[in-house]
């Protein structure tokens, strides 16, 4: 028989950026409300961008905190961690946990995040097989890499790339297989994504694209190769699958709550049923640079999304202000940021480039709106441009700057910047620093 286990007028089933923001949001407005956080993973709430971090260099679970360890006390938050949910009952406003346990809630969050992609591969099921979103996913790579010294990485992707990094530092030959043409050609367009393969490859690391694995062969139980889709056979003794996530979504489906790829939500990241929100990765929000809502499965949007989900649930109405596709990586010592379109879909935008000294800039427009912009090399200024983007500016009138070795504040008019610099009186003012944009990953 189920055991009710707590009521709780805010329920967050998710304990990442999105659910984070929600609670931290939900307790600026309702200080006292009982607010309870569920998931199936047993930590307090960590960076999961650094889980390349903790297999490179063995980062501890004390440096990959989101929060402070008693961030849950404080805030006055029952945290149920390493109980994973299973059931839904809108109806009946209660969540049923895998220990039989009943949660009954009033507002519901939904910040689920995503489950990696693994598509059906013949030899699926042998020993020395992973996948990387999770902290004990690079934890039991971390145990097998005793036993493994060469590694095929399925999928040329974010995720794909920087466990490979990890992996090239723990001193693994690595060899990726991409399905499509290039490495990260999701977030890079040709030119980016040709200096980030030169600079896997100066790493020693072997790329092959536009094949698929066909076949994982083992000796008994265990992984000793591949055979890709045009018969070649790769020795190896590790895989990893790295082609991405997908929504999680088991518990709304066949639900009256509206699923499109991801759980649609409104600009309030409400969903179609009354008291219940969703953000991050398993929600698909309203995108500013195409207009309409979609997934954008990365660490700010989950914040901010989770944030505007916790105002509303808590009766402070918000609205999300959209975001956007932002990447900012350092993987084998290239800085590259990219944000909203990388390639124009059509003739009708502007593409602005310049290449000089190493560094690549790239911007796209349309109708003198930024809609996308590439940096490599040289990246301190490409924030300032992530502004414009978000603020849909109209940049006709300096557009040809943006992409200039001087570019900075000074460049735009003084409309636009001017209010940036202005303080009260009296105030210490320190120098404008332009900052390198934070990384940015995929993953909720």
């Amino acid at each position: 028989m189920a055991v009710n286990l707590t009521e709780a007028k805010y329920l967050i089933i998710g304990n990442s950026a999105g659910g984070i923001g929600a609670a931290e949001a939900i307790r600026e407005v309702d200080e006292r409300g009982s607010m309870a956080i569920v998931s199936d993973e047993p930590y307090p709430a960590y960076s999961r961008p650094l889980i390349s971090e903790h297999l490179a260099e063995g980062c501890s679970l004390e440096r990959m905190l989101y929060r402070p360890a008693d961030f849950y006390e404080r805030n006055g938050i029952r945290a149920i961690l390493g109980q994973k949910a299973v059931s839904l009952d809108l109806t009946g406003r209660t969540l049923t946990l895998e220990s039989g346990s009943v949660i009954s809630w009033q507002k519901l969050l939904l910040a689920t995040g995503g489950v990696p992609i693994v598509p059906p591969i013949k030899g699926a099921e042998r020993e020395g097989i992973f996948t990387f979103t999770r902290l004990d996913d690079a934890k039991a790579i971390d145990r097998y890499l005793d036993e493994a010294d060469r590694v095929v990485v399925i999928g040329g992707g974010l995720i794909g790339v920087s466990v490979t990094e990890a992996l090239v530092k723990r001193g693994a030959e690595v060899t990726i297989v991409e399905m499509k043409d290039r490495v990260l050609n999701t977030i890079l367009d040709e030119e980016v994504s040709a200096l980030e393969d030169s600079a896997l490859c100066q790493a020693g690391v072997n790329i092959i694209t536009g094949r698929v694995v066909s076949e994982i062969n083992g000796r008994g139980k265990r992984v000793n190769s591949i055979t890709l889709d045009n018969g070649t056979r790769i020795p190896c003794d590790m895989v990893i699958v790295a082609i991405g996530v997908r929504p999680r979504l088991e518990l709304v489906n066949g639900s009256r709550i509206k699923v499109n790829r991801g759980i649609i939500v409104d600009r309030q990241m409400a969903t179609s049923h009354p008291d219940v929100y969703a953000c991050g990765d398993v929600a698909e929000a309203y995108d500013i640079t195409c207009g309409e809502c979609r997934l954008t499965p990365i660490w700010p949007n989950a914040y901010i999304g989770g944030r505007t989900a916790g105002f509303n649930m808590a009766g402070r109405p918000a609205e999300y202000p959209g975001g956007m596709a932002m990447n900012s990586l350092k993987y084998f010592g290239l800085n590259v940021v990219s944000a909203g379109m990388v390639t124009p879909p059509d003739d009708s935008y502007e593409v602005i480039t310049s290449s000089k000294d190493g560094a690549y800039r790239k911007v796209i427009l349309k109708n003198g709106v930024v809609f996308g912009l590439i940096f490599a090399g040289e990246i301190e200024k490409s924030g300032i441009i992530r502004g414009l983007i978000k603020d849909q500016i109209n940049v006709d009138e300096f557009k040809q700057s943006l992409v200039a070795d001087d570019f900075g504040l000074a460049s735009l008019p003084g409309e636009l910047w001017r209010p940036e610099l202005e303080v009260p009186a009296g105030a210490v003012v320190s120098p404008i620093v332009e900052e390198e944009p934070e990384e940015v990953i995929a993953g909720e």
